[in-house]
């Protein structure tokens, strides 16, 4: 290729991400946007009501599905009956601030950025960069800590080996981001997404949706751990450490060890997570502990309340670990961090109140039921269905995601509309849902608006002043593609076997 021709090609390269760019910076707020959406849904009910838009539904008694008018006298009267129940029963909710007590402690004691470096830098040199990505993709149970603490600490650890730092900050950031929705344990995520995919399913099954779980994709995420730190690691030894050559910065780093202190927390802890455990399984064995239930695992309660199991689980160790460190001195320490915690969360809530007027109004207009049957039939006339069917979704959902960041929002816009889409097709929602999860967290690494972007950037500008947008896209885009690849080459295989999800999670839906 020609020097002009090279030119040519990154200035359009580069034009095309400023305008991915100003559009999504041009979207509105994610809170305004589900007010937005609320408001739509609102007037589209009035309209299509009128229209007498309608389609057969075999399940109505009358054989006929309608909009229902939120702009009519009961319809009025509905929005302002249900707009605090909308909110205090929006599923996630409660979930989600629940688990982040938990992980919130485990988090602001210094338990998981200790844990996540004591991983990184306990191993041989040799598998230095399998540690990181596994670390990464791991770091999800912390939330986005990740991103703040292994993404520079992975750079640190490759000038310290004498290895390019922005390959080892490429590693660790494929790891956080691209490996979001992986993990061995079940994270704050599950809860969250699992939540409006409840809610979702509700619009077609009720009955099915109350045997779901939080859990819904545990056992194909536990395979995506080694399967994304094994791809991760090959495309950073093969790809992006020879793309960068070797670095001329002279910027050399120490990297920092576990102190004593921290060591001895980090055993404490360990040690806690232990007796934790064992007495959260004798809580859980069918016949025996009062969440095992009478029947099969898969049915027992501690299933169905896996949300107080997981602060259980996260803020004992944390606790401990802040009492061997000093970091927790008195119940008001405690008290403080579970506080700045509930803090942080602030924008989540006011994100909830939004999100949960928007799911309200888009199921009780019977909306949701007719664009599914709908979009269904439409599907079906133009033979889109299979593995051609699972592509498209997955790509219409990588290319929102560069321009809604935040994946709890994208869901609560996306969950309404495909989940049942899916179930006409004769795909679980629990499928759809690891649908989302792998195109979502895919395209993380590349996307402009993903929140943490900026701050990567700024990580690896401190070894080389001239990264930009474009150069940390071009350097992520191998692992996009690798990921998305072999993920869903795993994916159909899993389909192919007909293996549950996760505990009591089909592939297909009946």
């Amino acid at each position: 290729m020609t020097e002009g021709r090279k030119a040519t090609k990154n200035a359009f390269v580069m034009r095309s991400l400023d305008w991915i760019e100003r559009i999504g910076n041009k979207l509105p707020h994610p809170i305004t946007l589900f007010f937005i959406c609320a408001g739509f849904v609102v007037l589209s009910s009035a309209i299509l009501s009128m229209l007498g838009v309608s389609v057969e539904d075999p399940t109505s008694e009358t054989g006929k599905l309608e909009v229902f008018n939120l702009l009519s006298k009961e319809g009025i009267q509905y929005m302002f009956e249900s707009a605090v129940s909308n909110f205090t029963d929006f599923h996630p909710l409660g979930t989600v601030l629940v688990t982040m007590l938990g992980i919130g402690l485990a988090e602001r004691s210094g338990l998981i950025s200790t844990a996540l470096r004591a991983l990184v830098t306990s191993v041989p040199k040799q598998l230095i960069t399998a540690a990181l990505v596994f670390g990464g993709v791991m770091s999800s149970m912390a939330a986005d800590a990740g991103y703040v603490v292994l993404t520079p600490l992975g750079a640190v650890l490759f000038a310290g080996l004498g290895r390019h730092p922005l390959a080892g900050l490429a590693a660790a950031f494929a790891g956080v981001s691209g490996g979001f929705s992986a993990n061995l344990l079940l994270t704050s995520l599950d809860p969250l997404l699992g939540g409006l995919t409840i809610e979702s399913a509700k619009i077609i099954d009720p009955a099915y949706a109350e045997q779901m779980n939080y859990a819904m994709n545990y056992y194909f995420m536990i395979v995506s751990v080694f399967i994304l730190t094994i791809v991760g690691t090959l495309v950073t030894e093969k790809i992006i450490e020879p793309r960068l050559g070797k670095y001329e910065g002279g910027l050399k780093e120490d990297v920092e060890y576990l102190n004593p202190i921290e060591k001895k927390g980090l055993w404490a802890a360990f040690i806690s997570i232990i007796i934790t455990s064992v007495f959260l399984v004798m809580l859980a064995i069918p016949g025996f502990g009062p969440l095992g239930g009478d029947g099969k695992f898969i049915d027992s309660p501690f299933l169905k309340n896996l949300v107080p199991v997981l602060l259980i689980f996260f803020f004992i160790p944390g606790l401990v670990y802040g009492i061997v460190t000093k970091k927790v001195k008195s119940d008001k320490d405690v008290a403080n961090q579970l506080g700045d915690t509930m803090a942080t969360m602030g924008m989540y809530i006011v994100l909830a109140f939004a999100a949960g007027q928007f799911v309200a109004y888009f199921n009780h207009t019977n909306i949701g039921k007719i664009l599914a049957i709908a979009g269904a039939d439409f599907l079906e006339n133009i033979g889109l269905t299979g593995i051609p069917l699972v592509i498209a979704f997955m790509v219409v959902t990588g290319f929102i995601n560069l321009f809604i960041g935040s994946a709890s929002a994208k869901w609560a816009i996306m969950a309404p509309v495909f989940v049942p889409i899916m179930m006409n097709f004769g795909y679980s929602p629990e499928f759809t849902q690891t649908l989302y999860r792998i195109a979502d967290s895919t395209t993380n690494i590349i996307s402009p608006l993903m929140p943490y972007f900026a701050i990567v950037i700024a990580f690896a500008q401190k070894y080389d002043k001239r990264v930009g947008i474009g150069t940390l896209v071009s350097t992520m885009l191998p692992y996009t593609i690798a990921f998305s690849i072999v993920w869903v080459i795993v994916l159909i295989l899993w389909m192919l076997l007909g293996l549950p999800l996760g505990p009591n999670a089909p592939i297909y839906y009946q």
